[in-house]
């Protein structure tokens, strides 16, 4: 019987191309030891990446949901007490995708046991030759979606009277409306997809995704020296988007931050009711100059949210956290379509807010190609509209990352490309919807 010394050196010694092999076999296999292997890691847990990751742990996708901040934090786009819903849009892409949501929101209400979303009517107005108004029009009619055209003198049948048109105005009432509770709404799905066997990490700040050369994956550092392993990986962190893009790839993805202010308003004594979702009042939007939208009285009883879309181009670390228009063009407004109905000497109420805009205002969603190839996809840039699609972008992501292809939506409007053959984007068809019309 030979002992081990002479087997040793009898057995055949390894040839340079083995002992590689044999050495990245042990990394390989330290490395699975040390770091756990996810299908999916969606980095980012607003709106989006939760709706993400619900839907891929929902297709049994071993998912990882992480988020830079606390969970339900007030520092990106995704908080709140109010979002609207509504299909009036003057790009014909865009109602489509708000009627999937729709449904989606339904389903995750019922799944969880409690209501997200109050419906009630969507009514747009503004002058009659306002183009992006008129485009809405086109487009609800090529989505069949009803809508009722009203003018100052047939507004008195509309919403109670309580809302003023000018003589050259009109009003387009349709009924895919209502309001979303944002907080609440995004803890639903980060439950949900814990109930689906998601992970979820919170103060886990991302500063680093490369391709995993032991795995062919993706490799995720956290800022703590964390490190996470995913087949996939979905980006999702919206105001920080174009920075954490383009430190890891050099990609520049032309998303801009934008902080937007929020306003409540005091409503007449004695009218409070009357603006209610239970009284039929509608959540609605104002195509002029400045762009207006608001919803009915809600989360704060006796004052309504009136708001100016637009605010201060920063980044997401350099917040005033104060309103950053001049609130003149507001107080006019609501004087001239309210009257002595809500108070407009001043708001009562403030909230801070992120929008991430692109050059179009349409958003982003794709692979983001390069050494990552289909392995990274995209979701940014939603420009402040894009809450209430968060359920079916979160479907459009988890398809992309899983099945490499979507069939609820064509992309075409949403590619990364598109601004190659044009810095501005998506061209528009109306000089007076971009910035104006969302």
């Amino acid at each position: 019987m030979l002992t081990p010394q002479l087997q040793k050196l009898i057995s055949p010694v390894p040839s340079p191309t083995q002992k590689t092999e044999q050495t990245q076999t042990k990394k390989r296999k330290k490395m699975e030891k040390s770091i756990e292997i996810f299908d999916v890691i969606v980095i980012g847990a607003g709106i989006m990446g939760s709706c993400t990751a619900y839907q891929t742990s929902k297709r049994n996708q071993k998912t990882l949901l992480l988020e830079q901040f606390d969970f339900l934090h007030h520092l990106g786009s995704s908080h709140g007490e109010s979002r609207t819903i509504r299909a009036t849009y003057p790009e014909d892409y865009y109602p489509k995708m708000v009627l999937k949501s729709e449904t989606l929101w339904r389903d995750a209400e019922e799944q969880i046991g409690y209501k997200v979303y109050f419906k009630t009517p969507q009514f747009d107005i503004g002058p009659s030759n306002n183009k992006a108004l008129q485009a809405v029009i086109s487009s609800c009619e090529k989505n069949s979606i009803p809508v009722r055209v009203v003018d100052r003198n047939t507004m008195f049948q509309e919403f109670d009277d309580l809302i003023q048109l000018p003589d050259n105005w009109i009003g387009v009432v349709t009924e895919y409306g209502g309001v979303i509770k944002p907080t609440k709404a995004v803890s639903m799905f980060q439950t949900l997809a814990i109930k689906n066997g998601a992970f979820l990490k919170d103060n886990m700040e991302v500063v680093e995704i490369k391709k995993d050369s032991l795995t062919g994956g993706v490799l995720v550092m956290a800022k703590n020296g964390e490190k996470f392993s995913g087949k996939k990986c979905v980006v999702t962190v919206g105001s920080w988007m174009n920075k954490l893009v383009r430190n890891m790839t050099g990609i520049v993805i032309p998303i801009q931050p934008l902080e937007t202010t929020v306003f409540y308003w005091k409503i007449k004594k004695g009218y409070e009711s009357k603006f209610t979702i239970g009284n039929g009042f509608p959540t609605f939007a104002s195509y002029d100059q400045p762009y207006v939208y608001g919803t009915p009285s809600l989360e704060y009883p006796g004052l309504i949210k009136i708001s100016i879309h637009g605010g201060r181009l920063c980044e997401p670390t350099d917040r005033m956290w104060v309103p950053t228009q001049s609130l003149d063009p507001l107080k006019k407004w609501i004087q001239e379509k309210f009257g002595d109905l809500v108070d407009s000497t001043r708001p009562v109420l403030m909230q801070s807010c992120m929008y991430s805009l692109t050059p179009d205002e349409d958003f982003v969603i794709d692979f983001l190609g390069g050494e990552f190839g289909d392995d990274v996809v995209v979701g940014g840039g939603f420009s402040g509209h894009g809450f209430k699609m968060g359920p079916i972008v979160g479907k459009i992501l988890s398809d992309l990352v899983i099945d490499g292809e979507t069939k609820d939506v064509e992309l075409m409007h949403f590619r990364i490309k598109r601004f190659e053959k044009n810095s501005k984007g998506n061209l528009k068809n109306f000089d007076d919807q971009v910035s104006s019309a969302h």
